[in-house]
């Protein structure tokens, strides 16, 4: 059975969509024949794709397989595309970042690479270290930047950036030099797949003492806001107190080596390979060198 490039660009755009008409619309299409190629698609592969629900449509578990295999088929295409016409990387590349990462590191690596490369489309997407290696694991991103990648021989990896992480306290509290003098404070923190919490949480645990409370967040603002009004205690890189111009809200205290230096590493699904990812290898590499 051949797969129609057009019947999954239409597919994709259902799915993302959620109805025939706004994806109609967005195709400069008919109805009548969205319609017609998303029946002829699931007739040809013996599936449902969409549950229909009103005028509202949604993914059934066949439909999320075929949506994570369309990206890629889709995205391979066009790269193929400008690989033929100009012998350079082309089509999409959707990237995985912590937003430590996104904020700090990536807006001069991306930059370079957008003016080398302006065919390649760029997306970002930003979440914790676990969160990234699911999405990385189901196809939903070509690659990641993560901390801590457990099992990093499951992926291709190569080292992007080097972090330093502190402690950040109000600026109230007086010297902290062991993990027992923070164990009775409220931690502020990313969610449970943060790996830098995770580092932070090692540190107490092996003083023998807890958090008296962990209060999640999704940002680094609203984190060292939340430091900064006397809440609590949070680990954090240094180069994000240094972008958000927040060193004079807060107090910052250096935390023992094997916490405090970590390597962010850019990975991605083993022998896998695409010209696009390929060339960001390359402008990571230049910007390891120029940190050396």
């Amino acid at each position: 059975m051949n797969m129609d490039l057009v019947a999954l660009q239409i597919f994709k755009t259902v799915a993302e969509e959620g109805g025939i008409t706004r994806a109609a619309a967005r195709l400069h299409r008919v109805q009548s024949n969205i319609t017609t190629r998303v029946r002829q698609l699931e007739d040809r592969l013996g599936a449902q794709l969409f549950l229909r629900h009103k005028r509202k449509l949604s993914l059934t578990p066949e439909g999320k397989v075929l949506l994570a295999y369309a990206d890629q088929m889709l995205r391979l295409a066009s790269e193929a595309q400008m690989a033929v016409r100009k012998g350079a990387p082309g089509g999409m590349l959707r990237i995985g970042t912590m937003e430590s990462t996104a904020a700090t590191r990536l807006p001069t690596v991306l930059s370079r690479y957008h003016r080398a490369y302006p065919e390649v489309r760029l997306e970002l997407v930003t979440g914790t270290s676990g969160a990234l290696l699911t999405k990385l694991a189901n196809g939903d991103v070509e690659a990641a930047f993560v901390a801590d990648p457990p099992h990093v021989e499951r992926f291709d990896a190569q080292p992007a950036f080097s972090e330093e992480l502190v402690l950040i306290t109000p600026r109230s509290v007086a010297a902290i030099k062991t993990a027992r003098q923070i164990g009775d404070r409220t931690v502020i923190a990313f969610g449970a797949g943060c790996t830098y919490r995770k580092r932070l949480e090692e540190w107490l645990r092996q003083a023998d003492v807890g958090p008296a409370r962990i209060m999640e967040f999704q940002s680094y603002h609203a984190i060292v806001a939340c430091v900064a009004s006397g809440t609590g205690v949070a680990i954090v890189p240094r180069s994000v107190l240094r972008v958000t111009s927040a060193e004079r809200q807060v107090k910052l205290f250096p935390l023992p080596a094997r916490i405090a230096k970590a390597t962010t590493m850019l990975i991605w699904r083993k022998g896998h390979r695409s010209a696009a990812l390929e060339a960001l290898c390359e402008e990571v590499s230049k910007s390891v060198k120029s940190e050396g």
